[in-house]
Order: structure tokens, then sequence, then C-alpha cells
């Protein structure tokens, strides 16, 4: 009977409760989970099928940048070795200008008289001020040898691509609603670097400024005239870039085959060997949520 009373008399255990707040439920530790625990875990929610054609078509862009700047290396090599001159620098210098003003004007939707006059101002003072630097520049690296420039230049053009974005551009389009990151900004500085290196290379102040000027314009506004071509046609952005893969690869084809056939094996590996391998890789994406997962706020917190 002392035993029946005993029973009778002892506390009932507490049903443990899934709540966030509250601190440590009696009888129980703080790490515990009940048989339901389990019920709401979810595989594989965020990933994402990817097709391979798709894949292949956005790393078009990359390969199409990986290209700009070999033909960039291409004109610093003909430069240096004297192939080019000043004359047909500048020449080349004034028809990609005027190429890229053309094609902004006719890609380009939300393009005004106003903002294309602040782009020739501004061009204007990007002009005169290096015509006004580039004696500066022929002598900035004279007591270095060129070896050591081209050591120095080859890891920062590395770096550029590296860190280049390549879905938009340094440059901010007209309309786009993002400013530069800051790797894309630091991409940037890494080819001025590089073109400044090459540029004082050079036996006179109109070499460096031709040089530095058609770098810079390659630089700064080849991407943003490639985005504009994305944003207004996609089937033009495939012609175009395939367009400027062939000649890049003719052009390095009559420099060196060794670089022809690296070239080549570097844009085929780009566009089809890598989205091949991001495909596979999908598979093997095992992905798992569940109530251990931090709390996601469903609204904008504002001030």
């Amino acid at each position: 009977m002392d035993n029946g009373v005993a029973e009778n008399s002892s506390p009932t255990r507490p049903k443990w409760r899934k709540v966030a707040y509250g601190g440590m439920q009696p009888g129980f530790d703080d790490n515990h989970t009940d048989e339901s625990f389990l019920e709401d875990i979810v595989m594989n929610a965020n990933v994402v099928k990817r097709d391979m054609l798709k894949v292949m078509q956005d790393s078009v862009s990359i390969s199409e940048y990986l290209c700009i700047v070999a033909l960039v290396g291409l004109v610093w090599t003909y430069t240096l070795r004297s192939t080019l001159d000043e004359t047909s620098l500048l020449y080349l210098d004034v028809s990609l200008l005027g190429s890229g003003f053309l094609l902004l004007l006719l890609t380009e939707e939300m393009l005004s008289v106003n903002l294309l006059l602040h782009y020739l101002l501004n061009v204007f003072f990007f002009t005169t001020g290096l015509y006004v630097l580039a004696p500066i520049y022929q002598t900035l690296t004279r007591s270095i040898s060129s070896d050591s420039i081209w050591a120095v230049t080859v890891p920062l053009l590395m770096l550029h691509l590296f860190l280049h974005d390549y879905s938009g551009s340094t440059v901010r389009a007209p309309g786009a609603l993002n400013n530069p990151t800051l790797t894309s900004c630091i991409s940037l500085n890494a080819s001025i670097v590089a073109s400044v290196f090459i540029a004082s290379r050079l036996p006179s102040s109109i070499h460096v400024f031709a040089i530095m000027l058609f770098s810079l314009q390659v630089f700064l506004f080849a991407p943003l005239i490639t985005y504009c071509i994305k944003k207004y046609s996609f089937r033009l952005h495939l012609c175009f870039a395939f367009s400027l893969m062939a000649m890049t690869l003719a052009f390095v084809y009559t420099l060196h085959r060794l670089l022809f056939v690296l070239l080549l094996g570097l844009l085929v590996f780009v566009t089809v060997v890598c989205p091949y391998w991001l495909i596979r890789l999908q598979e093997y994406k095992f992905e798992i949520n569940g109530p251990w997962d931090e709390a996601k706020l469903c609204f904008a917190v504002t001030d």
C-alpha cells in the first residue's frame, strides 16, 4: 500500500515541447529531440537542374573576354617588336573608339544625348591626362630589366582574368542597378598596372600614349560594349563572340603555332569541358534542410 501511495505521489514527467526560447525544459537535456525531429527533413530542395547547352552559352562570355585579353597581348608583342609603329597604333585607337561608340548607340536603348556628351567629355579628359603622363610612364621602369617586367606583367594579367566580372562591366552601363564590385575594381587596376609596365619599355612618349590609350580602351570599355550587346540581343552576342574567337585564333596562329594550340585548347576547355564537368558534378550534390537550419527572414528589414 505504501508503494502505491508513493507511485501516485511522484510527479509525472512533463512532455517535451519544441520551443525556440525559454531555456532548458525540466527532465530533458538542452540538445534533446523527439521522434518527430527528422519528419521535416528536406533533401535537395535548392539544387538547380542545369542544362548543358545553357551552361555552354553562358561560358561564351568567359571565352570571349579571354580572346580580348589575347588580342591585347598580341598588340603589345607586335609593338615591342616594332611591327606596329605609333601611327598605326593611333589609327587603331581612333577606329576602336569610333566603333565602340557606334555599337553603344546601336545597342543601348537608354542612351541619351546628355549621357553621350558625358561619355565624350570623359574620353577627352581621359586622353588628355594620358598624353600629359606619357613621358612619366616612359621612364617609370627604366632601372628594371625586361625579364622582370614580363615576370610581373603575366601574373597581373592572370589576376585580372581571375577577378574580372564576366557577367557585367566595371564601367557602369546606362540603366544598370548595381555598382561594380570590389573584385572587378581590383581586376581593372591589375590590368592598368600591367599596361603601364609594358608601355614603359617603348622608345618614345607617343608610343607610350598610343599603347596606353589602346590598353585602357580595351580593359575599360570592351566589357561595357560586350555587356550592351548581350543585353540587346543574345544571338548577336553569340555571333560577335564566335567571330572574335575566330579572329583571335587566326592572329595567334600567325604569331606562333604552339600559342595557337594552347589558346584553342583553353577555349575548348572553358566552353565545353567545364560546363560538362559542372553538369556531371550536379549529380553528386546532396543538400539536406530541416529544423536545425537557421531561421531566415521572409521580409525586408528597413529602418
